[in-house]
């Protein structure tokens, strides 16, 4: 557990040996706590409208506490049991009376933008399902890992952006099956380490990749083709998704844009590396981070000229 957040949670855990915060003093947590933990999101707030900066910080705090809530806290039973007291002051949150600052901030986040509660629960299903499975079977079996993990963080967007509807909700489906996905390709070596496999158990065994091979963190013919196959799945997954970008409103086109191609970019970068991704985990550099950057607000250059 990282010190930063054994203190917070020591401060704020489920004892409540605190007075219910004010929502000024929440919004403030949840802009430090996000700045403390995603060093991008300062860089990505420059493209928001200021008065969807704090909401977005009060999104992702609630998904980065219930992600900690798994991972940093010695997982197994006692990580469900932090999970579960999360599901609890969620339910608070939606009888309005919120206690953790997380949730006093997102109290007024859900009732500006009428979020439903279900999309909050499915985040919390995928922390829990991680301390209970630990290998997928079937490709399909991911698949629906990710409608949990990663669908209702694009959803949220939608609903944050003021542009949700069941339409642009499947496309934003595919975009962030893609995104997760990515992750994971990315990510093969670094899960190996903490005991996860994501690599479904058919997709190896179609390319004659044995566990053997994979316990060994074998890099071979076999591998390779394996994880092309799964990159070229994972890229047509994100051309799926990519008619939102014709379907949300122009001043979110630059960021939905900014975010497929931060996955298309890892995944270019898999293929240059030749899928060696047990030998080093491919990244973008800050250089390739600002060029991404860059480009997107070249694009968006004309509408802030014309606002």
């Amino acid at each position: 557990m990282s010190e930063l957040f054994k203190k917070s949670l020591a401060k704020f855990g489920p004892e409540r040996a605190y007075p219910v915060p004010s929502l000024e003093f929440s919004r403030q947590f949840c802009l430090n706590f996000t700045n403390n933990n995603y060093e991008n999101f300062s860089v990505v707030s420059r493209l928001l409208p200021k008065h969807l900066i704090p909401h977005f910080h009060a999104v992702y705090s609630f998904c980065r506490w219930a992600d900690d809530l798994g991972d940093e806290t010695g997982g197994g039973e006692k990580a469900l049991e932090y999970l579960r007291w999360w599901r609890l002051e969620l339910s608070d949150c939606y009888k309005e009376t919120p206690y953790h600052p997380i949730f006093v901030a997102l109290a007024s986040t859900i009732k500006r933008f009428h979020i439903p509660e279900q999309l909050f629960k499915d985040l919390i299903f995928a922390f829990e399902q991680d301390q209970l499975v630990l290998e997928y079977q079937t490709y399909e079996q991911l698949l629906q890992y990710c409608k949990y993990s990663a669908n209702p963080v694009g959803r949220l967007v939608l609903l944050l952006w003021e542009t949700y509807d069941e339409e642009k909700a499947v496309y934003s489906d595919y975009i962030c099956t893609a995104l997760q996905l990515a992750n994971f390709w990315q990510d093969v070596a670094r899960d190996f380490l903490i005991g996860r496999i994501y690599i479904p158990a058919e997709c190896r065994s179609k390319f004659n990749y044995s566990s053997e091979d994979y316990g060994n963190r074998t890099q071979n013919q076999a591998f390779e083709s394996m994880m092309a196959d799964l990159v070229d799945r994972t890229e047509k997954m994100f051309f799926m998704g990519s008619p939102l970008l014709s379907m949300v409103p122009k001043a979110r086109k630059v960021d939905l844009e900014l975010f497929m191609e931060g996955g298309l970019s890892i995944l270019g970068k898999i293929k240059k590396m030749n899928y060696k991704v047990w030998e080093a985990r491919p990244s973008l550099s800050k250089w390739e981070k600002m060029m991404i950057l860059g480009k997107s607000l070249l694009k968006r250059l004309p509408l802030l000229t014309r606002s």
